[in-house]
This record gives structure tokens, C-alpha cells and sequence, in this order.
């Protein structure tokens, strides 16, 4: 496999053999045009008056420009199959515009309450299931920066950044326990008041890939495939008030006073963190020996347990309720690339 140095000298060396084609077909047809020339006839004679010269190019001069313009074509062409040459060595930085689209499911809520002396009258389990409960969440865009090392004039290392976007958490269906219980309390997640029920979370999702690039290093357009992994964590959840005060008063009292626990009842969320796969695929074009547009699909397994907290005054963990969420997003990607 040629390095990049060696493809330049390469290169350099095809350029300097047109040169010199170009510069022996030119002085032949300068040697062409002066053995065509006509003699020279002094001015101002008879033979002047009678062959005076045509306005029109001597046809050595034509063949001279003819050949002056293929060479420089020549030579053009030449230099710019390595004008947009992505090889071995070569790094880009993209920046750009991630879009975010969900694809999500979520299993029905699970709540897992403590063990108190109450709860058998009650006949409240352990932990229930409410049906038809579950979370959604929406769309986000953010700006994306993308580096990227080429191993090879094919294959290249990539990591992928940008500011970690923030999304909405929405609930559905009715959180009800069995039995006593569920007369006493309950939580209506799909309360309009209270939705979304996490007005706000951040996603932070870096990944590492590697991508293959199809055609030849110095095509202008090259598709790519990549594939990777990612790590997903999330930051900075932020419950809506309503949803929060509804929790309190509902749920969280009948959790409270089952546990003989006063005062209002403290409520948090928590979301887990994982590891998923990356599969990537798109578009780079070069404008010029620097600069060119990327565009590209990725998509991302990623699955969090969401959680809700219900902890009494004292701290005390009253209950969680519980989902998976399936996020599973794909994510557009429009950017502006400058290799070095």
C-alpha cells in the first residue's frame, strides 16, 4: 500500500513527465509553424502590393494555442486527481447539525414498595405492575463535532461529540396499587398538568467508530460505512412542579402514612447508564483540497431504565416506580468537514 508521501511524489512525478510531453509537442509545432511560414517580402514592393497578408491566424500560431490549451488541460487534470485525495494519515474535522428522532417504547411501570406492617391488611405486594402505564419521549436537535483519522485511504477512526442534547419525558396511563391500597391513592401519570413529567434531561452519548470509505481517495464523492460503540448517560433531570406535587399528595401520602412517616414526601428521578452499539452510514464530498460536506444516518440501540423515587421526610425510600425505556433513536447529521 503507497503512503501518502509516496502518492504525492507519484503524482509529482506524472506532472513533471506531462510537462515535458507538453513542452516537446509545443516546440514542434513551433518547428512545424517556421518550416510552413512564408518567405519574407520586403515591404513597400510590387510582390507587397500584390500578396498583402491575411487578417486571418497563420496556421503555425493556431496549432501553437491549440497545443498550449491541451497541455494546460492536461496538466489541470493531472493536478486535481490528487486535489481532493483523502489517504493514509489525513485527519477531518466535521461540524455540524444533529437532528434526533426517537423511535421509543417503554414496558408498563413497576413499583416496588418497602415492607411495612401495613401493607398486609392492605394487601399491597412487594411490587406491582400497573397496565397500560408508560413513557415517550420527543425529538432534539444539537450541534455535532465529529474528528475522524484515516488509517488507510480507506478505513478511518472516528469519535463523535458535540453538546449533549436535552429531551422531555412523557407519562401515560395510571399508576394504581392492588386491592385497599388503590383506593387510597394513586398517580395519574397522563395528566396534562403534569406532562411532560420531566420537563427537562440531558443526553450525553460520545461514541468511537470505524468507518469504511468506498471509490478511490481522490474522488470527489465517497460513501461510507461505519459501525461503533457508544456510552449513554444522562444529567441534570429536572421534574415538572405538577407532576412532583401530584406524587406528594397522592402515591407518595398513602407510601408515607403506611410507613407511619410524617411530612411531605420528597420526589426524584434517576435514569441508568449502558453501553450500545453505533451504526453508521453516509456521504462526504470534497469542495476543494480542504473543505467538503458530510452527510450522514446513525443509528443507536439504546434502552434506559427510568426511574421515579418516593422517598418520606426523613429519607427514607417509601417506593420506585419503575420502566424501560427503549429510545432506540436515528440521528441526521449535516455538516461542513476541513481536512489537515
Amino acid at each position: 500500500m503507497a503512503t501518502r508521501g509516496g502518492a504525492g511524489v507519484q503524482a509529482g512525478v506524472r506532472t513533471a513527465v506531462a510537462a515535458l510531453r507538453c513542452a516537446a509537442l509545443a516546440g514542434r509545432a513551433a518547428g512545424d509553424a517556421a518550416t510552413a511560414a512564408p518567405p519574407n517580402i520586403q515591404r513597400g514592393g510590387p510582390a507587397d502590393a500584390r500578396r498583402r497578408p491575411s487578417r486571418a491566424m497563420p496556421a503555425g500560431r493556431l496549432r501553437r494555442n491549440t497545443m498550449k490549451k491541451l497541455c494546460l488541460a492536461l496538466l489541470a487534470m493531472l493536478l486535481s486527481a490528487s486535489a481532493y485525495a483523502q489517504r493514509a494519515g489525513d485527519n477531518v474535522a466535521v461540524l455540524g447539525w444533529f437532528h434526533v428522532m426517537p423511535q421509543d417504547s417503554s414496558t408498563p411501570l413497576t413499583t416496588h414498595v418497602a415492607p411495612t406492617p401495613i401493607n398486609t391488611p392492605l394487601r399491597l405486594p412487594d411490587q406491582f405492575t400497573s397496565a397500560g402505564t408508560g413513557l415517550s419521549t420527543n425529538s432534539a436537535n444539537t450541534v455535532g463535532l465529529v474528528f475522524s483519522h484515516y488509517l488507510t485511504d480507506h478505513i478511518a477512526v472516528t469519535t463523535v461529540a458535540g453538546i449533549p442534547p436535552t429531551f422531555k419525558i412523557y407519562g401515560h396511563g395510571v399508576i394504581k396499587p392492588p386491592g385497599p391500597a388503590g383506593a387510597l391513592g394513586q398517580q395519574n401519570l397522563g395528566d396534562p398538568q403534569a406532562n411532560p413529567i420531566v420537563k427537562s434531561v440531558r443526553q450525553w452519548s460520545p461514541a468511537l467508530m470505524f468507518q469504511y470509505y468506498f471509490n478511490e481517495p481522490t474522488a470527489k464523492l465517497r460513501p461510507f460505512l461505519g459501525i461503533g460503540v457508544s456510552y449513554n448517560w444522562f444529567s441534570d433531570i429536572q421534574l415538572s412542579p405538577n407532576f412532583v406535587k401530584a406524587t406528594q399528595e397522592n402515591l407518595g401520602a398513602v407510601l408515607a402514612a403506611g410507613a407511619g412517616k410524617s411530612g411531605t414526601t420528597q420526589v426524584s428521578a434517576k435514569a441508568s447508564s449502558s453501553w450500545a452499539p453505533v451504526f453508521n452510514a453516509g456521504l462526504a464530498y470534497n469542495l476543494t483540497d480542504h473543505w467538503g460536506l458530510v452527510a450522514s444516518v446513525t443509528y443507536i440501540p439504546l434502552k434506559t431504565t427510568s426511574s421515579v423515587i418516593i422517598k418520606a421526610a426523613d429519607g427514607t425510600e417509601l417506593g420506585v416506580s419503575k420502566a424501560d425505556l427503549s429510545a432506540n433513536p436515528i440521528i441526521s447529521f449535516l455538516a461542513v468537514s476541513y481536512k489537515f
